[in-house]
Order: C-alpha cells, then sequence, then structure tokens
C-alpha cells in the first residue's frame, strides 16, 4: 500500500515544481492512497481462495457435492497413490 502512494506523491511533487502548481500532489496522493487500497483488497481476496490441488473430484468433496470431507478425500488420494507406488515396485519399474 505505501508503494503506490509514496510513487503518486513524488510525482505529484515534481509535477507541481514543473508546472508551477501546488494541489497536483494532493491529487496524485488521494489517487496513490485508491490505488494501494485496491491492492490490499484484491490480495484479500486472493488470499481467501483454498486450492487443494487434489483434483476436481476432491474439490467437490471439499464443497460439499459429494459429501467427502477434506481428511477423507486426503485419505483417498492417499492411498490411491500407495496402490499405484506398490503397482509399480512389485513390476519392477
Amino acid at each position: 500500500m505505501i508503494v503506490p502512494i509514496l510513487l503518486c506523491t513524488f510525482a505529484g511533487i515534481f509535477l507541481d515544481r514543473w508546472l508551477g502548481t501546488s494541489f497536483i500532489v494532493i491529487i496524485l496522493f488521494f489517487l496513490g492512497a485508491m490505488a494501494g487500497f485496491r491492492n490490499i483488497y484484491i490480495f484479500a481476496k486472493r488470499s481467501g481462495r483454498r486450492d487443494t490441488h487434489l483434483g476436481s473430484d476432491a474439490d467437490a468433496g471439499i464443497s460439499g457435492q459429494t459429501g467427502e470431507d477434506f481428511v477423507e478425500a486426503m485419505d483417498r488420494v492417499y492411498r490411491e497413490n500407495m496402490d499405484e507406488q506398490a503397482q509399480d515396485h512389485s513390476k519392477g519399474r
């Protein structure tokens, strides 16, 4: 949040000195503050998501569509992976 505020403030100071005005810094300060709050809003919105990385069927279970909860989905995926590794080991791969 501080970066857009500082960038816009320094740009406003530069423009005010260059153009001989005294109000551009105020406008750009508030524009930078709005950009900072927008960045915080987007960050908070993204951090609220839960990525499971288990696959679409497990994601559906977490959201309640199949009745499978998160722990059951993790256990099922772990067992499936262990079964595949055991089959590969028995075949000599």
